[in-house]
This record gives structure tokens, C-alpha cells and sequence, in this order.
């Protein structure tokens, strides 16, 4: 394979991996509800190594996509801002892998509520993975769009879609901890934005590789 082609494959293999990982976990770790709690949760307690590994490789994916996409699209403003917010989303993710959150919401069990600086570091790196996943969309809609308005339009309900779902779910996630909802349905939300946002890094990427190849043929 051509490296421009591998390092787009990347960019699906991150779109497989990550989500894929967060939701067999999650339905499968004790005391952890998928529409209760976070996603970011599962880095804590009871195998928090494991989505330790799958933020930072799936990082380091979106990452060698970034570079991938920057070499595909050559030239213009897409091809420059879209893969800047892509590394933007890959290097958020391997922080939030490395500094995990703090426990909430009765997880991990038995832990207390607190809140750390590494908490909020990574606070601050979700907010920014969420911000790329949903602009990197808006980004190339017009690109990935040429010949094409189904994928103009699919990119920018993309887009509208994971900054809805993660708006609601921080709203989800005060209401439970206020006790005005409980249990309030975060935990759903903030997986549904992250479906969202790699279902079209899948999407995309298979589009710039199958024009790659096409062109490189």
C-alpha cells in the first residue's frame, strides 16, 4: 500500500476501534451503565487500562489520518484547516488516555466524588475532542461535497448532530448531579456524539482513500 493510502486507513481503523471498544466494555463492566455514565469513566476503576490504550491508540490513528488527509487533499482552505482539528481530535484523545477524570456518578463504585486537576485536564480535552468532531465535518462539507450533495449534506448534520448530542449530554450530566434528573440518560448521549463523529471519520476517510487510489491508479 502507498503511505498516503495506509495512513487514510488509519483514519477508519480509529473509527472501528474507538467507539467499538467503549461500547463492548461498557456493556460489559461491572457497576458501569452505558446510559448512566461517560464514556471518559471507563479509563478509571475496574479495566481502566484498556480504554487507557484505546484513547491513546485511537489518538495516535487519528493523528496518522491527519497526516493522511493533509496529503490527499493537496491544496486549499479544507486542506489545511480539516486535518488541523483531526490532530486537534487525535491529540485530545491521547491526553484524556493518559490523564484520567474523576469518579462520578456512583463510578467507579465505592469511590468518592472529587474533583482533581487531572479531572479537569481532562474536562478541557474532552471539550476540545468534541469541538474538532464536530467542526472537522463542517470543515470539508464543501469539499467532500464536490459532485456529490448527499455527502455536503451528511457532513454537516454530522457535524450539528455530535455538538447537539454533547451539549445535551453535559446537560444530562448537571441535571444528575444536581438531582433534578437521576438517572439522567449522559452517559447515551455522549456515546451517540462519539458514534456520530467516527461514523464519518469512517466515512471520510474511505472517500479520500478510494479517490487516493483512484488517482495514484
Amino acid at each position: 500500500m502507498r503511505p498516503t493510502t495506509t495512513l487514510l486507513a488509519c483514519g477508519m481503523a480509529a473509527g472501528v476501534l474507538v467507539p467499538a471498544l467503549l461500547l463492548l466494555d461498557g456493556a460489559t463492566r461491572p457497576g458501569y451503565s452505558l446510559w448512566h455514565h461517560g464514556a471518559s469513566q471507563l479509563g478509571t476503576g475496574e479495566r481502566g487500562w484498556l480504554q487507557t490504550a484505546n484513547f491513546v491508540i485511537g489518538g495516535l490513528l487519528l493523528l496518522a489520518f491527519a497526516v493522511g488527509m493533509r496529503r490527499a487533499l493537496r491544496a486549499g482552505r479544507a486542506a489545511v484547516w480539516a486535518p488541523f482539528l483531526l490532530g486537534a481530535a487525535g491529540l485530545a484523545m491521547v491526553v484524556a488516555g493518559i490523564v484520567p477524570t474523576d469518579p462520578a456518578l456512583g463510578y467507579p463504585p465505592g469511590q468518592p466524588e472529587v474533583v482533581t486537576t487531572a479531572g479537569r485536564i481532562h474536562g478541557l480535552t474532552g471539550l476540545m475532542l468534541f469541538a474538532a468532531l464536530a467542526a472537522t465535518p463542517f470543515t470539508l462539507a464543501r469539499r467532500l461535497g464536490t459532485g456529490s450533495r448527499g455527502w455536503a449534506l451528511y457532513s454537516r448534520w454530522s457535524g450539528a448532530l455530535v455538538i447537539a448530542l454533547a451539549i445535551a449530554a453535559g446537560v444530562a450530566f448537571r441535571l444528575d448531579v444536581q438531582g433534578v434528573l437521576q438517572p439522567a440518560p449522559a452517559g447515551l448521549l455522549e456515546h451517540a456524539a462519539l458514534l456520530v463523529g467516527f461514523a464519518w471519520i469512517i466515512a471520510a476517510a474511505g472517500r479520500l482513500r478510494y479517490a487516493n487510489t483512484a488517482t495514484e491508479a
